[in-house]
């Protein structure tokens, strides 16, 4: 048995389990008809002798539970990290003795927590870079218009299609359809499909031989297939000029020039590689004073943190309008594949907040009232909310001391400056 596992019995005597037994007897009572008394009228006596005295066990255990495991963390002064475990280890009706297991937080011992040597990548923007961040900017704002038919498709236009799928001369099921938008290089189709319409032009009539991939579905997968395909129409994407037009299309009103995007554009993308480095850079370390790191972790604490997970997925779906038995019919998977699919994950978090927290006892890391208060206030301001609301949000101060206390562990791991 680890360390951090406590296993205590607590016994509740005759007078409280007594006094159990009677609110349970009362309760039960109200809803029981028994022959000549009226609902909810007949003695406890006659009660047991017709349901037996076991038949108030439950309602009385839910009871007298809440109190026994008060107890039970007082005298081992635990803090437990989980959900205890609980077993009846004998129960009558003059008292009842439970089993409390009790998981506290592991031990640990850290290890090289400081000066871990990873070097930070230096963020950097290639004019590359710039150019197509504008080009992606420019198809934001790009107008769709049809081709002149003597026009031929190209790479990124969209092709009007009908089309028709044949397997050893029989018609493929689901595979037909008309005046289909196609757009060329979306990788819809089967290899083969979008690159064999490039150059062909409206009203032109294709036959194209190609073959299902490996990994399709099982029926097709190898299988070859000859599309019958028309042309109906070509449309492609006209970009706007970069013009003031078009900065003001962006919102930009304090841009002239061409120059004047590139430098915004520029800044907007060494912003956000920044952060990438830095989220990059703060990975490596935890996961490197992580590893330097040691603790054993109990399989409860685990399982603990990967149904946490799991509620927190369940409510994303909820959000998609899904819900889980739908990712499981979609994905084919199950609740023990999920869980087992989420574990690396968890132990990973586990580790990194007990990681965290023994750095900020170590370092000594105090928040107080008055930091954590103006802490709040920030982000509230920040939200635009009050801070009444960001509290509600939060549920009391002490949640925005950990979170501080947290991130004042990391600054130390990563070495950054104050």
């Amino acid at each position: 048995m680890k360390k951090n596992v406590i296993v205590k019995e607590i016994k509740i005597g005759k007078d409280e389990w007594t006094k159990a037994l009677d609110q349970a007897f009362k309760k039960k009572n109200k809803d029981v008809q028994i022959d000549g008394f009226r609902k909810g009228n007949a003695p406890k006596d006659i009660y047991i002798k017709k349901f037996g005295i076991e038949s108030l066990y439950m309602d009385a255990l839910d009871s007298v539970t809440p109190s026994a495991y008060q107890k039970v963390l007082e005298e081992t002064k635990s803090s437990p990290v989980c959900e205890p475990k609980l077993d009846i280890k004998s129960i009558n009706e003059d008292e009842v003795v439970f089993e409390f297991t009790l998981i506290n937080a592991p031990e640990v011992t850290l290890g090289e927590y400081k000066d871990l040597k990873i070097k930070k990548e230096k963020a950097k923007v290639s004019e590359k870079e710039i150019a197509e961040e504008i080009t992606k900017l420019q198809n934001q704002y790009a107008e769709i218009e049809v081709k002149e038919n003597d026009a031929v498709i190209c790479e990124g236009d969209t092709a009007v299609i009908d089309f028709e799928g044949f397997i050893d001369k029989e018609k493929l099921e689901g595979g037909s359809g008309e005046n289909y938008h196609l757009e060329i290089g979306s990788h819809t189709f089967i290899p083969g499909f979008e690159e064999g319409l490039v150059g062909k032009k409206v009203n032109d009539e294709v036959e194209l031989n190609l073959t299902f991939p490996e990994n399709y579905t099982k029926d097709l997968a190898n299988k070859k297939v000859l599309f019958k395909v028309k042309i109906n129409e070509i449309k492609t994407r006209v970009l706007p000029e970069i013009n003031k037009d078009f900065f003001l299309d962006l919102g930009y009103e304090d841009i002239e020039t061409v120059d004047d995007l590139k430098n915004k554009i520029k800044k907007f993308l060494l912003t956000r590689k920044e952060n990438e480095i830095e989220d990059k850079y703060a990975e490596e370390c935890l996961a490197k004073a992580a590893s330097n790191m040691q603790v054993d972790l109990n399989e409860e604490i685990i399982d603990d943190e990967v149904h946490h997970m799991i509620h927190q997925f369940e409510e994303q779906l909820k959000m998609q309008g899904l819900n889980i038995e739908n990712y499981y019919e979609f994905t084919g998977t199950d609740h023990e594949k999920l869980h087992e699919q989420m574990e690396p994950e968890a132990i990973k978090r586990i580790k990194y907040r007990y990681l965290l927290e023994k750095v900020g006892e170590v370092e000594k890391i105090e928040i107080t009232d008055k930091e954590a208060d103006d802490k709040a206030l920030e982000m509230a301001n920040n939200y635009g909310i009050s801070k009444e609301e960001l509290m509600n949000a939060y549920g009391n101060l002490e949640v925005i001391k950990y979170d501080m206390k947290m991130r004042e562990a990391l600054r130390i791991i990563k070495g950054d400056q104050k």
